[in-house]
């Protein structure tokens, strides 16, 4: 009988651990619209002069120059994004 109490708490962490890993696998993956904008000089597109909008873990993304010529890209499927550095 002593023996059977000392494995309570092994089964317990071992059930908890299985819930936990269980939830995770069935959570969605995560769809965030990443509206990328790549700016161009001319007509053409041959050179990249900016681009604005934000990647699919939401971190901006902001360089260069403004143009009318230019094309976007969404949305971006995201399986995991880092946590945040700050």
């Amino acid at each position: 009988m002593k023996r059977l109490l000392g494995l309570r708490p092994v089964i317990a962490a071992a059930v908890l651990i299985a819930a936990v890993l269980g939830f995770f696998a069935v959570l969605p993956e995560t769809e965030a619209f990443a509206g990328i904008c790549t700016y161009y000089s001319n007509a053409s597109h041959t050179t990249v002069v900016g681009q604005r909008g934000s990647d699919c873990c939401g971190v901006p993304v902001n360089w260069g120059v403004v143009t009318q010529f230019r094309t976007c890209e969404g949305p971006v499927y995201c399986i995991w994004c880092p946590p945040p550095t700050e």
